[in-house]
């Protein structure tokens, strides 16, 4: 069952953006109080919360919803989410008293409303202020909160934090209630139990607030959400019951939208002197059938409105695939209920756009792959909980059937997992985004590099990025490259993407090759993509990996290079050459065996020479040419292919080639990154007068190793500043780098 209303019923008049100092217009509604007050403009802290009647607490929550809908088109953002939250946070601030009772949001992207209510309304409603704000809690915008959030499960912890120090300090301590707000698809996430567990063990003041609007980023997945369903269908009264089975007293709130509700059962738990978990039921994307005549006018060509009547389902019974609509993400107009779309609203500028990197090359990886389904039934994609975002789309999934699993937001579990599936015989394909990897770190050590375990990991939006400081993949590389036994390949284009993917998930066999009749690609749906070619492995014999893959997703500067230069990449090796040292080094050894992990000299110059990995690839075309062009510099160009081992036999033949400059680009942290092993291995390596344990005094010593300049980020985390302010910060421009070769060749 839905929850029956939406704060007792309301409709809006969703402004739109007019100028940069627009406002935006505020919702009227058909019951309660008629007024013409800016309510929400008069609230500039939780106290004044509390000073409004209930009919205005209401017309609040009308308010809040309307700016939540112009902001979404004007924007972007966790609308979804927040939509449904509306009524929760302004009944937790009109019955708690934050700061001294402390609020802490899971992954806090539904945290806009909590915003609005601390003093930051402003922030969404003029244009020229959007940026005042993260997308997430972060304590140096407000006292009101807690902490820099953006990944899941990590609030009961928190909060069991919070509580002991003040339960061990006492009245001196100025904490008073503790309350976790986590939703429904956070619970997959096992440091989620991990807190529940500890916190009923722990004992004392905390309120945990489960936002059951039953949807994780895309549909709920895992076992426990049958019980979640049967509870809200007997108004909570079901067993098993799975708060109660950790010993947690447990409330359920059905009406989640009804602000009057809420402020009752947050009263009657305020102030408890014990752990309890209020299981409140919400509608997602709340108010945006309410908008939708005038959103149509927002939607893409070719879209049809949504019934949203049959978007939530309380049955635990149901079977629908995948949980939710065919609304992909960003590719629809989001509307209430469970609707993936709904997660992430981008603005109506954006609307029309070509897909970005990570669901550009997510979609040619999966038809790739889904190619090969039927005749290798081991063949498996794992996702922990984010396919729409990397490309992996619903309508994939339905024909996937069971090579595609969605593990909840369990990246630990997803790893582990896959490192099963291997282990067993079959080709496992885990694929989530870059900073989301960071929290399955022991598992990459253990169950799958320690265990040389044939799992291909794809790694999205790895490497410099506009993202906000808790999604930035600037240490992919310092994470995974230093992991042993792992063979991480970062790719130019999206012919070497996909060669790169076959080999990865070759089919294992005990003598460690594989025929190149068994990896042919006669995929259609790849050929049917914009761009596209064929991804077979070279006509040869082929060495299957040895152990774990991790594939970097090409970037946004590699796409943009692919969409707007017919001719790129504009260097291209001699793939008939077979290695010889002055010249081309190749993806083919002397035994003819194909190695991908081998360097590719695009193009063999003198004096200089640019070795770019991954996304930096195209700067270092850029540089190349501009140094020929201009400066008669005619420099080497290489394309490592990977950052998890160095080829010495390339940076050899560079000093013996007498190269006086090597130049490496990354985009990403430079600290512990991939450049720096180069110029250690320079510096380890080719000293003359060594070699016979010279080192008494008066021995002539030398060093003919070329000097190194290594370009790359500066170990800080970064929030939502744009990849070319970026970029300029670090030089990775191409006047930046040619300036700093210039001035080394002086």
């Amino acid at each position: 069952m839905r929850p029956d209303s939406i704060d007792g019923g309301y409709s809006f008049k969703v402004g739109r953006v007019e100028g940069s100092n627009a406002r935006m217009v505020d919702a009227t509604h058909d019951n309660a109080m008629e007024t013409t007050c800016d309510l929400l403009s008069r609230v500039s802290s939780p106290a004044d919360v509390k000073s409004l009647s209930r009919e205005e607490l209401h017309e609040l929550c009308r308010q809040i919803r309307a700016t939540l809908l112009t902001y979404g088109h004007a924007h972007g953002g966790h609308i979804g989410s927040n939509l449904g939250v509306v009524e929760l946070t302004v009944a937790l601030h009109r019955v708690f008293d934050s700061p001294r009772d402390r609020i802490v949001f899971d992954v806090s992207h539904q945290s806009y409303v909590h915003k609005m209510l601390t003093g930051r309304a402003a922030a969404y409603r003029n244009t020229d202020r959007f940026g005042e704000v993260t997308g997430f809690t972060n304590p140096e915008e407000s006292k009101h909160d807690q902490f820099v959030l953006g990944h899941t499960g990590t609030s009961i912890s928190l909060a069991c934090g919070l509580a002991k120090t003040r339960d061990m300090e006492g009245a001196s301590n100025n904490i008073n209630n503790v309350i976790a707000v986590i939703g429904d698809g956070s619970l997959s996430s096992g440091v989620a139990f991990e807190g529940l567990n500890n916190a009923a063990e722990q004992g004392g003041n905390m309120i945990i607030v489960i936002n059951d609007n039953e949807m994780s980023i895309a549909g709920d997945f895992g076992g426990m959400y049958g019980p979640l369903a049967r509870l809200r269908a007997s108004g909570g009264t079901a067993q098993p019951n799975l708060f109660e089975a950790f010993g947690l007293e447990y409330r359920y709130v059905e009406q989640g939208n009804d602000v009057d509700a809420l402020v009752t059962a947050f009263e009657q738990v305020r102030n408890t002197d014990h752990p309890v978990v209020v299981h409140v039921h919400t509608l997602k994307g709340a108010g945006f059938d309410e908008a939708q005549a005038l959103a149509n006018t927002h939607a893409l060509p070719g879209d049809t409105p949504a019934d949203s009547a049959d978007s939530m389902t309380n049955d635990p019974a149901d079977d629908t695939p995948w949980h939710s609509d065919h609304c992909n993400l960003s590719d629809h107009q989001p509307h209430e209920g469970q609707c993936e779309a709904s997660h992430w609203q981008n603005p109506d500028v954006s609307l029309g756009k070509p897909d970005d990197p990570r669901k550009y090359y997510g979609k040619l990886a999966m038809a790739a792959l889904e190619s090969r389904f039927a005749d290798e039934p081991g063949l498996v994609v794992v996702c922990p909980a984010t396919p729409g975002s990397n490309g992996i789309t619903h309508e994939f999934r339905e024909r996937a059937g069971a090579h595609y699993v969605d593990t909840g937001i369990t990246e630990q579990h997803a790893v582990a997992y896959a490192a099963g599936i291997a282990r067993a015989g079959g080709t496992p394909v885990v694929c989530t985004t870059a900073s989301f990897f960071q929290r399955a770190y022991d598992q990459f050590f253990q169950e799958m590099s320690l265990n040389r375990s044939r799992v291909t990991v794809l790694d999205f939006l790895g490497g410099l990025s506009g993202s906000d400081n808790t999604h930035s993949g600037a240490y992919d590389v310092t994470m995974f490259a230093n992991i042993p036994g792992v063979t991480m390949l970062c790719p130019t284009s999206r012919e070497d993407f996909l060669a790169d993917l076959a080999w990865a998930t070759m089919p294992q066999r005990s003598d460690g090759t594989v025929s190149p009749d068994n990896n042919a690609d006669d995929n259609a749906d790849v050929d049917k993509m914009p761009g596209a070619t064929s991804n077979a492995l070279p006509a040869t014999s082929l060495r299957q990996p040895d152990g774990p893959v991790v594939i970097r997703i090409p970037g946004e500067p590699i796409l943009a290079a692919e969409r707007a230069e017919a001719t790129y990449p504009q260097y291209v090796a001699d793939t008939a050459d077979t290695g010889t040292a002055d010249t081309t080094a190749s993806t083919i050894d002397p035994n003819g065996i194909f190695t991908p992990t081998d360097w590719k000299i695009c193009h063999a110059g003198a004096e200089v020479a640019i070795v770019a990995l991954g996304n930096a690839y195209p700067l270092a075309e850029q540089v190349v040419a501009s140094l020929s062009a201009q400066h008669d510099i005619d420099a080497t160009l290489i394309d490592p292919r990977q950052c998890s081992s160095l080829d010495e036999r390339t940076l050899a033949m560079l000093r013996d080639t007498k190269h006086e400059l090597v130049v490496t680009l990354e985009d990403g942290q430079l600290e512990g990154g991939w450049g720096e092993k180069v110029t250690a291995w320079y510096a380890n390596n080719g000293w003359s007068g060594l070699a016979n344990g010279g080192t008494a005094a008066g021995t002539d010593i030398s060093c003919d190793n070329p000097r190194v300049l290594n370009f790359g980020a500066t170990k800080e985390f970064t929030d939502r500043v744009p990849l070319t302010e970026l970029n300029e910060r670090y030089g990775l421009t191409p006047e930046g780098v040619i300036a700093r070769i210039l001035d080394a060749l002086r």
